[in-house]
């Protein structure tokens, strides 16, 4: 009887003795591993469960033990709610912490990169810009955006294949503030600013039917657009300017716009003379009648509304004051327009 009761004794002690190494094998293995400053880290992919979630965390030696990390996570009901992406950590976090971060998706900021391209750029202007801020090259760029093919697949399509139009995506890149990831190429730019600008169009109310309306194509009403653009500095002459335009095409007359000599020239000058009034291209609408090929840069959202909705007026010309407010000065003929330009003259004394 005695011998019964000492193998029974042994046999509770080698319970006790194993249950208790279970409960500390268990307890260690839910202890943080050993702090460090050291930054681990470490994605988790779409689609991953907590078993490859576990190991991964166990090879970055964030935690002690997967397998107890899996129990710990069925036992608190965890899991299910766990995001994607790229995580950055140190290690000595508790299982409660790692659990907490990757059910917020804490994920690692991506690094961003931010410009503006100002309304009435032109394509050069904006492969300059980009280019000197070393967010492109700028070679690589021009060369993307002179391929109608380069914008989003909506626009392509409607950018006419004219041998005349001196860049394809002249007025198809909207003037807008960016941000977007590091490291994003030069044709991504181009069609984030070609998504943003159908975006920016499907923001006007029932802007295809007004352009229909008016027997225009995208491309005529963002060539329009742009004129305006370049020819007007103050938001309320917008439409007014739209409507010189229009009544002008109506009567078959030259448009005689300076910006679009500008355009044709290899580079702007601040003063254009006589001389330059004769400069051979297609964008020469002192020597062409009708629009030019294409848009002479990228017009703003303002200008297209513009365009879109011209203000009605019995002008044909107009005259930038020189009083320094840069507005204009309109007239219904051409005698009152050499008025007008001889009142303008008078004001810079």
């Amino acid at each position: 009887m005695k011998a019964r009761f000492e193998i029974f004794g042994i046999i509770l002690v080698l319970i006790v003795l194993a249950v208790g190494g279970v409960a500390f094998y268990i307890w260690n293995g839910m202890q943080p591993v050993k702090k460090s400053d050291e930054v681990v880290k470490f994605t988790i992919e779409q689609g991953m469960g907590t078993t490859q979630i576990a190991k991964l965390l166990h090879e970055k030696a964030l935690i002690k033990n997967e397998m107890i990390f899996i129990g710990y996570l069925k036992w608190k009901d965890q899991g299910s709610r766990f995001q994607a992406g790229i995580y950055a950590t140190t290690p000595g976090k508790s299982n409660d912490e790692l659990i907490a971060m990757l059910n917020n998706g804490d994920v690692v900021k991506e690094e961003m990169i931010r410009f503006t391209i100002p309304e009435g750029y032109t394509v050069v202007q904006l492969a300059d810009k980009l280019d000197k801020e070393g967010f492109v090259d700028g070679t690589t760029f021009l060369k993307l955006a002179n391929q109608s093919s380069q914008a989003i697949e909506t626009l392509a399509a409607v950018i006419p294949k004219d041998a005349e139009i001196k860049h394809a995506l002249e007025g198809y890149l909207f003037p807008e503030t960016y941000e977007l990831k590091k490291g994003i190429t030069e044709a991504e730019i181009i069609k984030t600013m070609t998504t943003q600008l159908e975006k920016k169009l499907n923001s006007i109310e029932n802007w295809e039917q007004k352009m229909k309306q008016r027997g225009l194509t995208l491309h005529e009403l963002l060539t329009i657009s742009s004129l305006v653009e370049r020819e007007v500095v103050v938001d309320s002459e917008r439409s007014l300017v739209a409507g010189v335009i229009y009544n002008r095409l109506k009567k078959e007359q030259k448009l005689e716009i300076d910006a679009t000599v500008q355009y044709s020239l290899d580079k702007p000058k601040e003063r254009l003379f006589y001389k330059d009034l004769e400069v051979e291209s297609p964008y020469n609408t002192y020597l062409k009648k009708g629009l030019p090929p294409g848009p002479i840069c990228n017009p703003s959202l303002a200008s297209i509304k513009a365009a879109l909705d011209p203000q009605p007026s019995e002008y044909f010309f107009y005259v930038t004051k020189k009083d320094g407010t840069q507005t204009h000065l309109f007239a219904k003929t051409y005698k009152e327009h050499l008025v007008n330009i001889e009142k303008s003259k008078s004001m810079s004394k």
